[in-house]
């Protein structure tokens, strides 16, 4: 629900409210954004009516002038605005738009060079329009609305002696609590005007000392949270110049009352639309407001804008909510699940996939990747896909890159064959592409050299000794679609992973000129987003995942187009328990993948059961990443017991309400709350703990729930010596008599059968079997090693 007059701004979801209004001289005066001003009886009556009724208008208008700040006087040494405005200090105002040169004097939202030089900026109200459902933008991709429930307010603004107009764009998605803001800049003006930086969104907060928590890591170890508190200065999350929105700052973040925790407290969450370089910031001012903005990196950043031409910026996306960091996640949650990610994959369960890298790397061929995929579908699995070393000489990752042919030594028969042959055996097939890279020894290199991103005449820097594709050129863009609309029509494929395995350097391109060069990252998404696009919509039922050396480009921008993204090239459990936990803070779990894959590991050398792997990868698009031909009959015996008993409960996983539980665990409640799932991890065994009980989160409280544990895999060889405990004769460890009595012996986790209200689990919670103490094994012992994990099932009785 909107609701405007040209003085006061109204943004309603169910749950918060968004206001803002004009001052005299034409600014926009943020006043609230946060928890709903009406009660939800009031929200009810409103949202089913056209206009509000003159009673409404006039208790918001009385209610907005109760909340908004008073200023009765100057700020000492700020600027005023002018003569006839003495009292009036842009600096100590909350704004929905700000500017240099003023006297505002935080962090701008945009900063221009007008033909004459000038950068003083002065954008004033001029109009506004609201218009039902959710308009795209045109050059990047934007969130959308198929319920026929979202509303759309257009301010727009202009700095009347340069001819510059700015449309402030919101949209409002009322169920889930999200509001979004974009920007676009145009130049009605003769000359040039010179865009140094336009950001997405600008929201003052009258309070200091708030938490910053943003998510940072590396390659191979994503999505680490970090928490500061700004009191005065400035906070920034921002990836710099990677050309990637990055492992190294995921531009999802979170900003939060100073004491909020997972199920209380304010909190308000932040993403952006967009796959380049961005930057996210919350400062404090003398003047105890905060201001928190978000948008394109303008380090790096320039771009010319002619008369008759526009900039749009990046759509942010904006949740709110008073239950803490859970609640925020709910709303974002469903935000990306319904008005992000789409296509046909989008409410659909994602197959459970075997992914050929680390079983084969660049060692394979038909053969070999055949005994695979059979090995594979004995256990139930249900796509198999080849990964990278298929095309040219592509035998290490030293060439190919751009030689999108089929390598016949590899596979005699082509893409075609394979995929009918693994076809006949019931499964789905799927490959692996990196359509954006390029390696020197290649044939494309040779053809195109001036395609690749370098500087001419000057040494260039590589990553994984290939270099990015300009895909500021158009003639590129066509290359890499036709190039991959030959590759996805050769055979039947059913899954793709799109991969990009390097950051940006030496950013130049041969194509755009010397003043323009600024522009190159920019343009670069651009011309990405036209690929994905054209080839999303020419291939609908492809599953398409999209990877960037694991989760360097997970990001919305890349949700618009692929409905999932690998999680990490990590696949060590223990690291992707941390790292799916960070993910989960802004994305739904339907978008990040999660494979079990051998050990020792091959990322880190750490070792997990077979069981706890699976446990921790459960909880995304769920697949396997090992060898099962060299693997013995016990273990695919294991992994088959998995598949079956996902597939029973996938629906859940994916696209279950999450909520995160203390300790590392979790909870996935079905929609209509009459099934749930709950997570536990051993982070440190100790002797009897009897005591450990998990208190439970979005159980309705008026059900009655049958609750069961996921009975683990357990073998003799687990007691080590104890095994001279219970047998006759004396055992030496891991003898032959040792291996002999655990071939013909059977041994299980504990078996734990309750019965309860939802009330309970939510006030008490569930108190679990007690644990192993060194004597007095059981079959209701419960026996958790260190990391070793358990799952809980809850079902309606």
């Amino acid at each position: 629900m909107i609701y405007a007059d040209g003085q006061i701004f109204l943004l309603q979801t169910k749950n918060t409210s968004y206001i803002f209004r004009k001052t005299e001289t034409g600014h926009l005066e943020h006043i609230h954004f946060g928890g709903s001003i009406f009660s939800s009886e009031t929200y009810a009556r409103l949202k089913t009516e056209i206009e509000l009724e003159s009673r409404d208008k006039e208790l918001l208008e009385k209610t907005v002038q109760a909340m908004a700040p008073k200023h009765f006087n100057g700020g000492g040494n700020m600027n005023y605005y002018d003569d006839e405005h003495e009292k009036l200090c842009l600096e100590m105002l909350g704004l929905e738009f700000s500017s240099f040169g003023k006297g505002d004097i935080r962090e701008p939202m945009i900063e221009l060079y007008y033909p004459d030089g000038n950068t003083t900026v002065d954008m004033l109200f001029d109009d506004y329009e609201i218009r039902k459902g959710k308009r795209a933008l045109e050059t990047l991709p934007s969130s959308y609305d198929d319920t026929d429930s979202a509303q759309q307010l257009i301010v727009k603004l202009s700095d009347k002696g340069y001819g510059a107009k700015l449309d402030l764009i919101y949209t409002v998605f009322p169920d889930c609590d999200v509001i979004t803001r974009s920007a676009v800049l145009t130049n009605d003006g003769e000359g040039d005007i010179r865009v140094e930086r336009l950001l997405s969104t600008s929201v003052d907060f009258y309070e200091t000392g708030l938490k910053f928590t943003s998510f940072h890591g590396r390659w191979a170890y994503e999505m680490g949270k970090s928490e500061s508190l700004c009191k005065a200065g400035k906070v920034v999350s921002e990836e710099l110049a990677a050309g990637e929105s990055g492992s190294r700052s995921n531009p999802f973040v979170i900003v939060s009352s100073p004491d909020a925790d997972e199920n209380k407290g304010e909190c308000y969450g932040f993403n952006l639309i967009y796959s380049g370089n961005h930057y996210e910031a919350l400062s404090s001012n003398g003047c105890s407001i905060s201001r928190f903005v978000t948008g394109i990196q303008p380090t790096g950043f320039s771009w010319i804008l002619s008369k008759g031409e526009k900039l749009e910026s990046p759509e942010a996306v904006m949740a709110y909510s008073g239950k803490g960091f859970n609640g925020m996640s709910m709303g974002m949650h469903e935000f990306v699940r319904k008005h992000v990610v789409r296509g046909s994959w989008r409410d659909k369960e994602r197959p459970i996939l075997i992914n050929s890298w680390e079983a084969n790397y660049f060692n394979f061929n038909q053969g070999s990747l055949l005994n695979l995929a059979k090995e594979a579908k004995k256990c139930g699995i249900e796509l198999f896909v080849m990964d990278d070393g298929w095309f040219g000489e592509r035998n290490d990752d030293h060439r190919s890159l751009g030689d999108w042919e089929e390598n016949k030594k590899k596979l005699p028969g082509g893409v075609k064959e394979l995929a009918d042959k693994i076809s006949d055996l019931g499964m789905l097939f799927g490959i692996w592409v990196e359509p954006e890279m390029v390696n020197e020894d290649s044939e494309l290199y040779k053809a195109h050299p001036d395609w690749a991103v370098m500087v001419p005449g000057h040494a260039h820097t590589k990553g994984r000794f290939q270099l990015n594709l300009d895909l500021t050129k158009t003639e590129v863009q066509d290359y890499i679609i036709d190039s991959m609309k030959k590759v996805f029509s050769s055979g039947k494929i059913s899954y793709v992973k799109w991969d990009m395995n390097r950051i940006f350097s030496d950013r130049f391109s041969t194509g755009l000129a010397a003043d323009r060069q600024g522009e190159f990252q920019h343009r670069y998404y651009i011309g990405l987003y036209r690929v994905m696009k054209e080839l999303t919509e020419s291939f609908p039922d492809i599953l398409f995942e999209g990877c960037s050396a694991g989760g360097n480009r997970f990001d919305l921008g890349i949700l618009s187009y692929f409905p999932q993204t690998w999680g990490s090239d990590d696949t060590d459990a223990f690291c992707r328990l941390d790292i799916q936990r960070g993910y989960s803070y802004g994305y739904p779990a339907s978008t990040v993948g999660a494979h079990v894959s051998a050990c020792p590991n091959h990322q880190t050398l750490g070792n997990a059961t077979l069981e706890t792997r699976f446990e921790i990868a459960a909880a995304g698009c769920f697949g396997y990443e090992l060898n099962l031909c060299d693997m013995n009959d016990s273990d695919k015996k294991i992994i088959s017991d998995q598949v079956e008993f996902y597939k029973k409960w996938r629906k859940l996983f994916q696209f279950g309400d999450y909520y995160r539980l203390p300790d590392d665990g979790y909870m996935i409640v079905s929609r209509d709350k009459k099934k749930a799932i709950a997570f536990a991890v051993e982070k440190k065994a100790t002797p009897n703990c009897d005591y450990r009980c998990i208190r439970t989160l979005g159980l309705d409280d008026s059900k009655i729930y049958n609750i069961s544990n996921r009975v683990v895999p357990l073998s003799v060889m687990d007691f080590g010596s104890l095994v001279n405990t219970m047998a006759p004769v004396h055992v030496k460890q891991d003898g032959i008599i040792h291996h002999l009595i655990d071939k013909f012996t059977n041994f299980t986790g504990e078996e734990q059968k309750e019965t309860a209200t939802g009330a309970s689990l939510k006030s008490r919670g569930l108190s679990l079997n007690g644990s192993f103490a060194g004597t007095g094994y059981g079959p209701e012992t419960r026996i958790m090693r260190t990391g070793d994990t358990r799952l809980y099932l809850f079902e309606e009785a």
